[in-house]
């Protein structure tokens, strides 16, 4: 009890020790550095030699920026697509045009000419014709019972087989190549209607949009019709674009077909250009519209007629002289430019419609003999695929055997009895 009161008393009062702090001696300073304070050897170099890489930095910078700011030459203007006249006029303004080109590397389609060139006549058609897959030829619905299902349209099959005999008919989607190849195998299971078949890679970015640029079509755009669903898709070229409603599936839709007579119409007239034509229906219902004017068109046509063939007087016949008709019957009015050609490629449409059916297994045959010529060409295996990179050929197959060899050549040599 006693030592614990003692603790308490000590802890509340100061100490009475007065006794003097011993002086603490001042370190006399000599005016030389500390090597505490100095940077070794290797940081000083480390130093130097950051100063020198920000300096070349800056200098390579300066020395591109001055050149990337020259003329634009004749190649580079074709790359871009732009004309002399478009080019920025200033320094400043070409080097921060191809800055700009630099970031925007990635948003433009994979290849500058997204199509071969274009095959003369008779080969190749004049017109070019790109067809959207999604909400167009075809749609997609999902369940949980079945998942994905993608069912085509109406009048699908007739819309390709006969379009393609007036245009060079070019499928351009946004899928994928690995989902939309199994879809356009089943449309054209021969290859004998789709010229080319475009996809996402084609397709370019604006603005975080996916559009169809198409002057990376490598095609006259005079001669370039796009049938889209997307406005989006067509934002860069609408002067050459269809819009059409999103087909949702109905059983009973005529959209598609009824777009024939317009577009066979402007491969028919062989229009020099057709931007101003579609730009007269913009914002309209192009088949109605186009309906219209082709039945307007048709009773000029009978109005014509009738004025040529009623001034034309009946001669003398000789059932007139004994009571009967006076005058031949009139004929039917002639068919327009039109009808007729429309007539020539219907009839065009049903001869290669027979021909394919009588042909059918003929051709079901060439096309597995080429699926299984893609499936042996494959490697099994990725010492197979080393050895194709590297130009070995694939080794035989041992449980074939091997070819019977050669006999050797015998002598021909004589005896002489």
């Amino acid at each position: 009890m006693t030592s614990a009161f003692l603790t308490v008393v000590q802890t509340a009062f100061p100490s009475l020790d007065i006794s003097p702090v011993e002086p603490v001696e001042e370190k006399q300073r000599t005016g030389a550095r500390s090597s505490k304070d100095s940077p070794s050897s290797i940081e000083r170099r480390r130093r130097y030699l950051g100063r020198v890489s920000l300096a070349m930095l800056v200098l390579a910078f300066g020395v591109n920026s001055v050149y990337m700011g020259r003329e634009y030459d004749e190649e580079e203007l074709k790359l871009r697509k732009m004309k002399a006249e478009e080019a920025p006029a200033t320094r400043w303004g070409r080097t921060t045009d191809r800055f700009k080109e630099l970031f925007d590397y990635f948003n433009k389609p994979a290849w500058s000419e997204l199509l071969p060139p274009q095959l003369p006549p008779p080969h190749g058609k004049p017109y070019t014709l790109l067809v959207s897959l999604d909400d167009l030829l075809v749609t997609s619905t999902w369940d949980r019972q079945h998942g994905w299902r993608t069912a085509k349209r109406p009048g699908v099959d007739y819309f390709l087989a006969y379009i393609s005999q007036f245009y060079e008919v070019v499928i351009f989607t946004t899928q994928y190549h690995y989902t939309a190849m199994p879809i356009l195998e089943k449309l054209d299971k021969y290859n004998f209607f789709i010229t080319h078949k475009l996809f996402r890679d084609a397709t370019r970015s604006i603005n975080g949009k996916i559009v169809k640029d198409l002057s990376y079509l490598n095609r006259d755009l005079s001669k370039v019709v796009l049938l889209d669903t997307h406005e989006d898709h067509i934002s860069t070229h609408p002067e050459n674009s269809i819009l059409l409603p999103k087909w949702t599936g109905d059983p009973k839709d005529k959209g598609l077909v009824s777009m024939i007579p317009f577009l066979e119409s402007l491969a028919i007239y062989k229009a020099p250009d057709v931007r101003p034509i579609l730009e007269a229906y913009h914002g309209k219902d192009v088949s109605i519209e186009y309906a219209k004017k082709e039945a307007e068109a048709k009773q000029r046509h009978i109005e014509e007629w009738s004025k040529k063939s009623k001034g034309v007087s009946s001669s003398l016949t000789l059932s007139s002289m004994f009571g009967g008709p006076s005058s031949q019957p009139r004929s039917a009015v002639p068919l327009t430019y039109l009808e007729q050609k429309r007539l020539e490629a219907q009839q065009l449409y049903k001869e290669e419609q027979a021909y394919i059916m009588a042909h059918r297994e003929e051709f079901d045959r060439l096309l597995e003999q080429d699926q299984q010529a893609m499936n042996e060409g494959q490697p099994n295996s990725l010492w197979e695929m080393f050895g194709l990179m590297t130009g070995q050929t694939k080794p035989a197959d041992p449980a074939a055997g091997s070819p019977p060899a050669s006999p050797a050549p015998s002598s021909a040599t004589s005896t002489s009895k």
